[in-house]
Parts: structure tokens; sequence; C-alpha cells
């Protein structure tokens, strides 16, 4: 009988990478990687998968499956998962660490800046142009993920069109319509002779902790956990739950520094959640950045490697193969069901349609333009803008 990691080894394609390369990317996407969940995950497809083909379409695939299934960050865990590929827990390890670091530092730059001068009002000046490019970004890499992602047949595009509407109107990921996708596209793409059991398994790690009342690190990492491993969908889906938390229930940051603590994790790189770092810097300083970030990234690692070998040994049976294309093309459909969400509330006025509009047409026309350099241009219009004008 084949044991699992026979069967992992049977099914690995060979490596065309090196794990200092992967790692060098994922420190790279991290540090320039702008645009929240719907960009980094598209420019996870465009580069490791189109471009230089180190990770195939269905691994991929798998980790989206995955990513959108567990509670935590989609982004970092899409990353986690990719890093597991060919290279196991040090991989899904080394990338993570890298995937996160970068936008860390910089939070935690902002967040003594933020403490030091009281207030970041020139935030708003680049978040303003910024956001408005982000959104021309998010939608060109959306546009490929779904070319590549999503068929021509009715029923993909019918679940596509279903998640997108379902996202934009509720203004959040329903992962039940996510699940039901991947149902309905396992019993029509192939119907099952029996139902197998036990195949995929997403385990939890939860424990009762005793903590001292008058600990404000342990209250910190304790909430923090909970927002990790209890908060499914893209980073921004943490949001709610955060406010409710830091702002309605403790009292750690009042309405304004909440707002500026989510208007650091968009105008920074990498991952959404790393508004956690910040949150936790003003509540505690560097200690309280550390345990907030490293409380909610736990239970996004630890439910993105255990799960991992099951995928990865069981996820090309026709059957399950089939649930997770279903689960992904909900998910791409959810991805620009959040373009739409995301562009309702940073384009307000004309110059920030146009920026976007413009950032997006520049995409498509010019392919030597860098993503970061638009960033770069965006930022200067909206100090322009703001401050000059």
């Amino acid at each position: 009988m084949e044991t699992l990691d026979e069967g992992l080894v049977a099914q690995r394609p060979k490596t065309v990478y090196s794990l200092r390369q992967l790692t060098a990317y994922f420190l790279k996407l991290g540090a320039i990687g702008f645009g929240g969940p719907p960009a980094l995950v598209s420019a996870m497809h465009r580069d490791l998968v189109v471009s230089r083909q180190w990770i195939e379409e269905n691994d991929y695939r798998e980790g989206l499956a995955l990513a959108q299934l567990a509670p935590g960050p989609l982004a970092a865990q899409l990353a986690i998962y990719i890093g597991y590929v060919h290279y196991r827990i040090v991989g899904a390890t080394l990338v993570g660490l890298a995937f996160v670091l970068p936008s860390f530092l910089m939070v935690l730059a902002i967040g003594w800046a933020y403490v030091q001068f009281g207030g970041l009002p020139w935030m708003q000046a680049l978040f303003y142009g910024v956001g408005a490019a982000v959104i021309g970004i998010i939608a060109n890499g959306t546009y490929k993920l779904t070319t590549k992602t999503v068929g021509n047949d009715g029923l993909s595009i019918s679940l596509f069109v279903l998640s997108a509407l379902a996202t934009a109107i509720t203004e959040s990921e329903l992962l039940w319509l996510v699940l039901l996708s991947g149902l309905v596209y396992w019993l029509v793409k192939a119907p099952p002779l029996w139902l197998r059991s036990g195949n995929v398994v997403a385990p939890f790690l939860l424990q009762a902790v005793t903590l001292p009342q008058d600990s404000i690190l342990w209250k910190l990492a304790l909430f923090f956990f909970k927002a990790g491993a209890f908060v499914f969908g893209s980073g921004l889906a943490i949001v709610p739950f955060l406010y409710g938390g830091v702002v309605k229930e403790y009292g750690w940051l009042n309405e304004q520094q909440f707002l500026d603590a989510v208007a650091v994790a968009m105008i920074t790189p990498g991952p959404v959640v790393i508004t956690v770092a910040f949150i936790g810097y003003l509540v505690a300083g560097l200690p309280g950045a550390c345990v907030a970030a490293l409380a909610t990234f736990l239970p996004c690692y630890l439910l993105t490697i255990l799960p991992a070998p099951y995928f990865k040994t069981y996820g090309r049976r026709p059957g399950i193969k089939a649930m997770v294309d279903g689960i992904t093309i909900a998910a791409v459909g959810a991805i620009a069901g959040a373009v739409v969400v995301l562009g309702k509330r940073q384009l307000t006025d004309l110059p920030s349609v146009l920026l976007a509009v413009g950032t997006l047409l520049i995409l498509l026309r010019v392919r030597k333009v860098s993503e970061w350099q638009l960033i770069a241009a965006a930022a200067l219009i909206g100090l322009v803008l703001k401050f000059w004008l």
C-alpha cells in the first residue's frame, strides 16, 4: 500500500528552482507587492506559474483552494503553500517569513513615526494617489487571473459571476458559497460513485490557556490568535473583527487611530493583515508589534502546512480535483468582487478615478513599465493634489 510520503514523492514535479530563489522572490514580493490579496494572489500566478513556470497550475489551484478554505490571510497562506510544494516544511517556513518580514519592518518604522510625530497627515495624501493606482493594478491582475483560471463553459462562468456579485454586494467573502461552488462543480464535472471521507483534514489547534489578566501582551496574544484562527477570507476580512476588538471591546485604539492603522496596511506592500503589527505597536511598543504579528500568522502557518500533505496526495483525484477547481473559480470571483468593493471606497472623485483608469490602461498597453514605478508616480501625484493644489 502506498504511503503518504511515497505518494508525495511520486507526485512532486521536477524542481526547476532553488529554495534560495523562491525565498528571494517572496522577499521581493513582500517588499514591493502593493494591492492586498487580489494583487498578491494574481502576482504569484503571473510570476511563478505563467512567467517562470516554477509552480504547476494544479499546485497553484490546490494552494488557492486550501487558503480559501482555512481561516487566516489568503495571500500569506498561498505563499506558505507554494513554499511547501517542493521544499516542504522548511520551504513553507522560509517563504512565510520572507513574505511577511519586509512589510513588518516598514510598519514598525511607520508606527515609530506615528507615535513620535502625532498622526500621519502625509499618509492620507500618499494613500490617495497610491490607493487609486492600486485599484488599477489589482483590476489588471484579476483580469489576467480570471482568464487563466475560469473556463469558458457556462457552469464556470456562472459560479464566477455569482461569487463576484455576492462579494461585491455583501462586501465580504462568503465561505459557504465557496464551498457550495466546489460541491456543485464536483457533482457536475466528476460525479462520484461513492463518497469518500477522511481524505482532507483541516485540524485546528485550540487549547484553553489561563492568562494573567494584568498582562497586556498576553491579552494581545490571545486576541490576535483568535483573529488569525477564526477569521476567514482575505486580509481585508479581518478588519471588522479587529475593529470590534481593539476599538469597541478593549478600547486600545480610538476610531482615528484604527483608520490610520488600516491605511498603513494599504499603503505598505505585502499582506494587508500586517496592520496587526501597527496596532500592536501603538498598544505596547515593539513587544506588542511582535506578539500581535506572531499570534496572527501562527494559525495561518499551521493550518496550511498540516493539511498540505493530504492535498498533495489526494488533491489530483478526479472528484477532489473537480471540487478544488470549483472552489478556485469561486475564489477568483470573490477576488473580482473585492476589486469592486475597494474601488467604491477608494475612487471617490474624478482625479482618483482617472488615476485608477490610467494605471490600468498603462499596464494593459505598456509591457515594460513596472508596478513599482506606477506606485511611486501615483504617490507623488497624491502629494501634489493634496498639499499644493
